[in-house]
C-alpha cells in the first residue's frame, strides 16, 4: 500500500515508517525541513515538501503524493485538522488514520482538549474511510520526552520528590506496540469508522510504575510522597516566569488523574497485543545504556 504519512519525523512517526517499510508499504512522509527530510529518509521512506499551517500548499502536496491512504500522525492539538481533512478528501485519499490522544478524556479543559475534540468531530463527519486511535503516554524508546528523562534522573538521584499519594493509574504504551497498531488499522477494514484506545495492557498505580523504572535501572532511589497542591501552586510560578518551562501546572494535575483504559476492542480488531510495562522499561533502560 502506498502510504501518505505526516509527522513521519516525530517520536511516533519514526517508528510508523520503520514498521510500515517492514510490513512492505511504501510511505510518502510530508516534511517542511531538510532535517525531516533526512530523517524520513533513514527510515524508509520518500520525503515530499509540505507544511500543514499551509492549507494551500498543502492540498497539492497531497494531491501529488498519489497515495491511497492517509496516516495523520502529526498532533491534532495543533488545529491543522481541518486542513489535514480537507485535503486529503481533495486528492482523493479514501482511507485514513488518524492519532489522537487519551487526554482528550482529561476532566482538566486544556485548550488542546477543545481543539483536538472538534477536530475528532470533523474526522467522525468526513468522507473519509477513517480510524482514530488515541494513544495513552507512548514511551520505549530514546527520544521519549518522558520515561526516558525519569530513567536518567533515578540514575542519579537518591531521593525523588512524589507527587501525590501513588495511587492514581497510569497505563503507558511501548511506542513499537503504538505503531503496530497505527499499520494495522490501516491495514484491516474492520476498524473504519472506529476509534481505539491504545494503552498498555493494564493500568499501574503510579508508585508501581516508579519501582518498575527504578528496579529497570539498578536504582536505590527514595522516593518521598509530597502533597500534589503545592507542586501545582510552584509550577504555576515557574510558568509564569520561565519562557520554556520544564514542567506545566497541567502535567502535575494530570498525575491526579486516573489514566486507566479498556484495548479490548483494539485486541479485537486490531491484533493488538501490548507488551507489559515491565518488559517495555527494561528494553528502554538497555537502549539508553542505563539498565542495571
Amino acid at each position: 500500500m502506498r502510504l501518505l504519512v505526516t509527522g513521519g519525523s516525530g517520536f511516533l512517526g519514526r517508528h510508523v515508517l520503520r514498521e510500515a517499510a517492514r510490513r512492505g508499504h511504501r510511505a510518502v512522509a510530508l516534511t517542511r525541513s531538510p532535517a525531516a527530510a533526512r530523517a524520513v529518509t533513514a527510515c524508509g521512506a520518500q520525503p515530499l515538501a509540505g507544511d500543514l499551517g499551509q492549507p494551500r500548499l498543502l492540498d497539492a502536496a497531497f494531491a501529488a503524493a498519489g497515495c491511497e491512504a492517509l496516516l495523520s500522525l502529526a498532533s491534532l492539538g495543533f488545529g491543522h485538522g481541518p486542513a489535514i481533512v480537507a485535503a486529503a478528501e481533495e486528492a482523493g485519499i479514501q482511507r485514513a488514520v488518524f492519532v489522537s490522544t487519551t487526554a482528550v478524556t482529561t476532566s482538566l479543559d486544556p485548550p488542546a482538549k477543545q481543539i483536538r475534540l472538534a477536530a475528532e468531530q470533523q474526522i467522525r463527519c468526513c468522507g473519509l474511510a477513517w480510524t482514530i486511535l488515541r494513544p495513552t503516554m507512548i514511551y520505549g524508546a530514546p527520544g521519549d520526552r518522558n520515561l526516558s528523562r525519569l530513567l536518567a534522573l533515578l540514575k542519579r538521584a537518591r531521593i525523588l520528590p512524589v507527587p501525590g499519594d501513588g495511587r492514581c493509574l497510569h497505563q503507558p504504551v511501548h511506542v513499537a506496540d503504538a505503531a503496530g497498531a497505527v499499520l494495522a488499522a490501516v491495514e484491516r477494514p474492520a476498524s473504519i469508522g472506529r476509534i481505539y484506545d491504545v494503552a498498555g495492557p493494564e493500568p499501574l498505580p503510579f508508585a508501581d510504575l516508579l519501582r518498575a523504572c527504578a528496579g529497570a535501572v539498578g536504582s536505590t532511589t527514595r522516593f518521598v510522597p509530597v502533597p500534589l497542591a503545592p507542586m501545582i501552586a510552584v509550577a504555576r510560578v515557574h510558568q509564569r516566569l520561565s519562557r520554556h518551562p520544564r514542567i506545566k501546572a497541567e502535567q502535575l494535575q494530570r498525575l491526579g488523574e486516573d489514566k486507566a483504559f479498556a484495548i479490548g476492542q483494539a485486541i479485537a480488531d486490531l491484533g493488538y497485543a501490548p507488551r507489559p510495562f515491565h518488559e517495555g522499561i527494561r528494553e528502554l533502560a538497555r537502549a539508553l545504556g542505563l539498565a542495571a
